[in-house]
């Protein structure tokens, strides 16, 4: 009688109340978070455009250079140097930087001869070119690299202002033929509105190497990457993770800040980057850990009961009611997001990549806890 009970009230019941407190959760996080970015009005740039030193670490990346250095070094900025920090690179990166420094004063070659260890990754080079660095304002970008125009430079530093000592741009794929293509770039716009709505809410969390800009007196107040040091990754996002706060940071949302880099061209590699990822963010802030996770969580909860209820035919028409509702919040403001990042043709793919994505990444959180990713190079 008691377990008869249970089954036919208590049961569904306690599913309903859980995919409603998900549902909820899952609006939220849209109406909270995400519409901030959708409604974002950039503010004026400051008056004064004071110097700039973009930094960029190159190991064996003659063929990017070569393509994108001159759409930097030609930039439209009054004031600006560029520093290539050459990292034990054994092609012709060397040669190329010469000749180009014979063209453009304003670019100067740091080169390292041997790989040394002291730090994990790119953390040692990178070091080295922001403490080069002649001017407070850095921008950094990678070697592969291409800004969306020659004004990034201008548009990438006109959000600082007094007090605000660090600003998280975004870094593109190019668009190419295929759905690969097509899932790497939806990724990669879907982080993006992530980190650029917790910055607009005040809890700035990360940002990507290939589009950051942020004051070198706050790389040698922090003392740089000394607290990750061992972690081959997180230059980026670790170091913004740790040093970026509610008042000192702020975002780059004009196409002209944009930077452009070629995707992964294979499933494999593109894996394989995202296993790193998943790797460096379990060292993020555990308040950080939490949002993020809760998000992510909750929206797996979501679909769960969403496909149970309907299995088990419990009040199909209020659950469809909720799922129709969070689908067109979910398709209003990220495809309002999509549009500010110059991600428009990416629109009809929300539904089907936001339920891919969220297997996908679940998958390689597990795979993480069992296995380690490889390494970085």
């Amino acid at each position: 009688m008691v377990e008869s009970l249970i089954d036919t009230h208590f049961l569904p019941l306690g599913l309903l109340l859980l995919f409603g407190l998900t549902w909820l959760i899952q609006l939220g996080y849209y109406w909270l978070l995400f519409w901030r970015l959708a409604h974002y009005r950039a503010k004026p740039p400051a008056t004064r455009e004071t110097g700039v030193s973009v930094v960029i670490c190159a190991h064996n990346e003659c063929h990017h250079l070569h393509e994108a250095l001159p759409l930097i070094l030609e930039q439209d900025y009054p004031e600006f140097e560029v520093l290539v920090v050459n990292h034990a690179s054994d092609d012709d990166t060397v040669f190329l930087l010469s000749e180009l420094e014979k063209q453009y004063p304003h670019l100067k070659q740091i080169t390292i001869q041997e790989d040394l260890n002291f730090f994990s990754g790119k953390k040692f080079p990178l070091s080295i070119g922001i403490r080069s660095a002649r001017y407070d304002k850095v921008l950094l970008t990678d070697a592969d690299c291409r800004p969306a125009s020659r004004s990034w430079i201008r548009e990438m530093v006109a959000g600082f202002r007094p007090g605000v000592e660090l600003v998280l741009g975004y870094g593109a794929y190019n668009k190419q033929k295929g759905f690969l293509n097509k899932l790497i770039r939806f990724d990669t716009a879907h982080i993006a509105i992530q980190y650029l709505s917790y910055a607009l809410a005040g809890i700035p969390y990360m940002g990507v190497g290939r589009n950051l800009s942020y004051l070198k007196q706050l790389f040698i107040r922090n003392k740089g990457f000394i607290s990750h040091y061992r972690i081959r990754s997180g230059d980026d996002d670790l170091f913004v993770n740790r040093v970026a706060g509610r008042s000192n940071t702020t975002i780059a949302l004009t196409p002209g800040s944009f930077t452009f880099s070629e995707p992964k061209s294979t499933f494999g590699k593109w894996i394989t980057q995202k296993r790193r990822h998943f790797s460096t963010s379990i060292h993020y802030r555990f308040v950080h850990r939490l949002l993020l996770g809760t998000y992510s969580f909750s929206l797996l909860v979501y679909y769960t009961l969403f496909i149970l209820l309907l299995s088990l035919a419990i009040s199909p028409v209020p659950v469809l009611a909720l799922f129709a509702l969070r689908l067109i919040t979910q398709f209003i403001i990220t495809a309002r997001c999509m549009k500010r990042l110059e991600e428009k043709d990416l629109v009809p793919w929300i539904p089907l990549f936001d339920l891919m994505l969220l297997l996908l990444n679940t998958g390689l959180v597990l795979s993480n806890v069992f296995s380690k990713p490889p390494r970085w190079k």
